[in-house]
């Protein structure tokens, strides 16, 4: 099995993505599968440029971005991507759309196709907190979340995509009273264990645990 994760570039002002710092960690093999990484901008589209060329090179089983949520406690699997763009603030080459349909002849939303649920147990098997989350957000997180579900539908079948959130990095927290961060060797454990999950459930079916909100 081969598997393809993401990474960001710093965006917003900061100095560091824990993202890109993350999977520059990742050995080559987790679980018995090959594991490579690319960086990928913080850039409306550019980031799908990329995130393809690289999936019909490598021609992966399963994709798997990860994104900065700051404020976050825990590593967050992403359950849905909505086929919307609506930018808070500026992309990295200044880019802010604002309700733009990312895919025309996409579907309103793709669900992720790997196993969140699994995902979440494997990561708190590790010492670590994480759970579901419902909503990727409308910026490049949720872009290239989508996107990568798009190709997966309509170029790549057979691929499996999904995206996990991680917390601030501590070093990034040391102006921001009271946020919430994670160490950079906790996060690419997390990690890790988010790709044994998908590796032991390629040929089954996610688990059936609680993972929803009331809000």
């Amino acid at each position: 099995m081969k598997i393809l994760v993401t990474g960001f570039d710093p965006f917003g002002g900061e100095v560091v993505n824990p993202a890109l710092e993350a999977v520059k960690q990742l050995p080559n093999s987790i679980a018995g599968a090959e594991v490579q990484w690319i960086k990928v901008p913080t850039v409306f589209d550019k980031s799908a440029q990329v995130l393809e060329e690289k999936i019909a090179s490598y021609q992966p089983n399963a994709v798997l971005c990860i994104g900065q949520a700051g404020g976050r406690f825990g590593l967050t699997p992403e359950r849905v991507a909505i086929n919307q763009d609506d930018a808070r603030i500026p992309d990295n080459d200044g880019n802010q759309p604002i309700d733009k349909v990312i895919r025309e002849d996409g579907e309103p939303a793709y669900f992720a196709t790997v196993p969140i649920k699994a995902m979440v147990e494997e990561i708190k098997s590790a010492g670590l907190p994480a759970s579901v989350s419902n909503t990727a957000g409308t910026f490049v997180c949720n872009h290239l979340m989508y996107q990568s579900l798009y190709l997966a539908d309509k170029k790549f079948p057979g691929l499996k995509a999904g995206f996990l959130h991680i917390p601030y990095l501590t070093e990034q927290v040391l102006d921001k009273p009271n946020t919430a961060s994670m160490g950079l060797a906790d996060i690419v454990r997390g990690i890790e264990a988010a790709i044994t999950a998908i590796v032991s459930y390629q040929d089954r079916a996610d688990l059936k645990t609680i993972g929803g909100e009331t809000h």
